[in-house]
């Protein structure tokens, strides 16, 4: 098979997978920072690499289920308040062996969306590499990521555009 070959195929097999499907196994941390590091090579208007990642595993992990199903509580009018899904949010995060923050950096040189774009370009890479080492991966964008700032230490300039949860299929 052809580098085009299996390009073609990698994309064409890429999908969302999510953590009731995983494996429970650990990924490596070789293929965890080959997952990161094809982020690097998306494409990025004047070089910002507006992308930021934050990486948890184990015990940190655990500290942002509890985050976020205390920013859920929080911010979810009682009416609107379902026990299942602030429940929900700890057991995905448990069944997922990391959980990557993905956060983009407005640089100022650049329009916002221009910034947003190439951080799902470097995303669209991770999903790819995922693919290409059989490891489950989908990118989630609840609402309580408007309410991580704090958690995840972003500066004023920065955003919080979802979660990208990876485990072993």
């Amino acid at each position: 098979m052809n580098n085009s070959e299996i390009l073609k195929q990698i994309i064409e097999s890429r999908k969302s997978t999510y953590p009731k499907d995983y494996t429970g196994e650990e990924i490596s941390q070789e293929i965890l920072d080959e997952i990161l590091s094809s982020a690097q090579f998306a494409p990025n208007h004047k070089k910002t690499k507006p992308w930021r990642f934050r990486i948890f595993r184990g015990e940190e992990k655990q500290q942002l289920a509890k985050e976020i199903q205390k920013i859920y509580k929080e911010t979810t009018p009682e009416h609107l308040f379902l026990e299942k899904k602030y429940l929900d949010f700890a057991e995905k995060i448990a069944k997922t062996d990391t959980v990557v923050t993905i956060s983009v950096n407005f640089s100022g040189l650049l329009p916002e969306w221009e910034e947003i774009a190439a951080t799902s370009m470097a995303v669209q890479n991770m999903y790819l590499t995922c693919t290409a080492n059989q490891i489950g991966c989908y990118w989630s964008s609840h609402t309580v990521i408007n309410h991580l700032g704090e958690f995840l230490n972003l500066e004023e300039n920065q955003r919080c555009l979802g979660f990208f949860y990876l485990g072993k299929i």
